[in-house]
C-alpha cells in the first residue's frame, strides 16, 4: 500500500545537472529518514545520500559537495538535487524511506522502483 515513486532520471551529459524527485504515497503515519541509493550495472546498491526526520544529511563520499538532498515533510517527498554530474554517476537511482504507517508499531522499509540515470557525452 504503501508506495515510492521515483522521477527525474534520463540522459545528461558530464558536468550537467538533473535533479531526481521521490513522492511517497499511502497510509503513511510518519516517515523518518529518506534516502537515496544507487546501483551500478554489476555492483551493489550503494547509499548515496540520506535525510534524516530533522533533516540532518549524510552523503556518500564521492558526491558530496555535488548532491543535496532535501525533503518536503507535507508533501512526503525528497529531492536529490545532482550536479557536476560524472560517468561514474550512472546508475539506477533507488528512492528509499522508512515509513510508520496508521495502526503499526513496526517501520516500513519502503523502496521505489528506480530511475535510470546515465551520465554520457
Amino acid at each position: 500500500q504503501v508506495q515510492l515513486v521515483e522521477s527525474g532520471g534520463g540522459l545528461v551529459q558530464p558536468g550537467g545537472s538533473l535533479r531526481l524527485s521521490c513522492a511517497a504515497s499511502g497510509p503513511i503515519l510518519r516517515i523518518n529518514h529518506m534516502a537515496w541509493y544507487r546501483q551500478a550495472p554489476g555492483k551493489v546498491r550503494e547509499l548515496v545520500a540520506r535525510i534524516s526526520i530533522v533533516g540532518s544529511t549524510e552523503y556518500a563520499d564521492s558526491v558530496k559537495g555535488r548532491f543535496t538532498i532535501s525533503r518536503d515533510y507535507a508533501k512526503k517527498t525528497t529531492d536529490l538535487q545532482m550536479n557536476s554530474l560524472k560517468t561514474e554517476d550512472t546508475a539506477v537511482y533507488y528512492c528509499n524511506a522508512e515509513v510508520y504507517r496508521f495502526g503499526d508499531s513496526f517501520h516500513l522499509d519502503a523502496w521505489g522502483q528506480g530511475t535510470l540515470v546515465t551520465v554520457s557525452s
